[in-house]
């Protein structure tokens, strides 16, 4: 074949991009057998397991309790917790693969709606510290007892006043 200027630069241009495209399909074409980037995630089967703790710190009101066991397949548990408006929310549960998550809430005592603090006025540039109140008293325990690692204590500790 006999090409003039144009012609047989358009005709290098096209066999250049036929060619490209080629080795692209062929770079881009996955081998036979390739090992894979990410491994085949191997099923474990679940573990039974049990564990319960609960804290009560009467210094600041922090009161909770769990407890939680499952067989591998079912698991049911409890909790129990202190709200900010003074009532005790308690749930239990009942987990499993085909009911999914079911719970009965329950609450125990009136809720409490005291009146809002009066607003901040900030004080002058350099107040005197006042300490009208000395420390206060405080006592709090809590407990854990987890089955599966076989942690199991439990501590309180309480400060008394001074006076």
């Amino acid at each position: 074949m006999h090409f003039s200027g144009y012609n047989e630069l358009h005709f290098h241009l096209q066999v250049f991009v036929l060619v490209a495209a080629l080795a692209a399909a062929v770079a881009a074409a996955p081998a036979p057998d390739a090992p894979s980037y990410h491994p085949e995630y191997q099923y474990k089967e679940p573990k039974p397991f049990a564990y319960d703790y609960f804290v009560s710190d009467h210094y600041t009101g922090t009161n909770f309790v769990k407890k939680e066991e499952s067989d591998g397949h079912n698991t049911q548990g409890y909790y129990s917790v202190a709200l900010p408006d003074g009532r005790i929310q308690h749930v239990k549960y009942v987990v499993d693969k085909y009911g999914g998550y079911n719970a009965e809430v329950t609450y125990e005592g009136e809720a409490q709606y005291p009146e809002p603090a009066p607003a901040y006025k900030p004080a002058s540039h350099h107040p005197e510290p006042k300490y009208n109140e000395e420390a206060k008293p405080f006592a709090y325990d809590y407990a854990v007892n987890d089955h599966y690692s076989g942690a199991n204590f439990a501590n309180k500790e309480e400060t008394f006043s001074l006076k």
